[in-house]
């Protein structure tokens, strides 16, 4: 969890300065409270700007089958009159409203899970943060121990059980979560296939007549 991390290693910052100028211990440790209420409060804005974007996409999700639906209805109703042509052209519209679909579908999905995984490090920033509050007589106590293991306290407080090239790893995992999110959107960004591609129109063409069969045997059957 990235953010978890970077608190950690703000707090072992802190820590660190406060053992090496042990001028004020109360005041110090306030801030290390401080700061990571200022690291909370902004990972709950970036939660709420997660879910704002994850409630966009399901309008458009929502708006995308409404859409599905009424051009279904109306090359139902062109059948019904006769007019095969301007059925087809609705139902042009159909495929192409079904195809939005399922990509706001799938970037739906993943945001949601993303955001689930936002909620999750709260929760666990909310329970570090209470115990911070909680241990923070114990902390001023402890560095003004440090004077007379200063040294030692150092050592230990550099401690990390996570080297530079774990760290440089979980930030091009980062990295390739970004660019897979913009390939995502691009997706879902209007692009379509090339009208002079004459697969794609063939494609499109087959996938008309197969939803015109299907309307063509639906009413058949009533």
């Amino acid at each position: 969890m990235a953010i978890f991390e970077r608190i950690s290693d703000l707090v072992r910052s802190n820590i660190n300065d406060l053992i090496d100028k042990a001028e004020n211990p109360e005041k110090m440790v306030k801030q290390i409270i401080i700061d990571m209420e200022d690291q909370l409060r902004k990972a709950t804005q970036g939660l709420g700007t997660a879910m704002g974007s994850l409630n966009q996409v399901k309008k458009q999700l929502e708006n995308a089958k409404e859409q599905s639906h009424n051009w279904q209805a109306k090359a139902k109703a062109c059948l019904e009159q006769g007019n095969e042509e301007l059925a087809k052209q609705a139902l042009e519209n159909k495929v192409k409203q079904d195809k939005m679909v399922t990509q706001y579908q799938e970037m739906s999905n993943s945001m949601e899970a993303q955001v689930n995984e936002i909620k999750s490090q709260i929760d666990v920033l909310k329970q570090k943060l209470e115990e911070a509050r909680s241990k923070q007589a114990m902390l001023v106590a402890r560095s003004q121990m440090a004077d007379a293991k200063s040294q030692m306290a150092k050592t230990l407080g550099n401690m990390d059980s996570k080297s530079a090239f774990a760290k440089m790893d979980k930030m091009e995992q980062k990295i390739e979560q970004k660019e897979s999110q913009a390939d995502a959107f691009s997706q879902i960004s209007g692009v379509e296939d090339a009208p002079n591609d004459p697969f794609a129109q063939m494609d499109q063409e087959n996938s008309i007549n197969a939803e015109l069969e299907k309307l063509k045997q639906e009413m058949n059957n009533q």
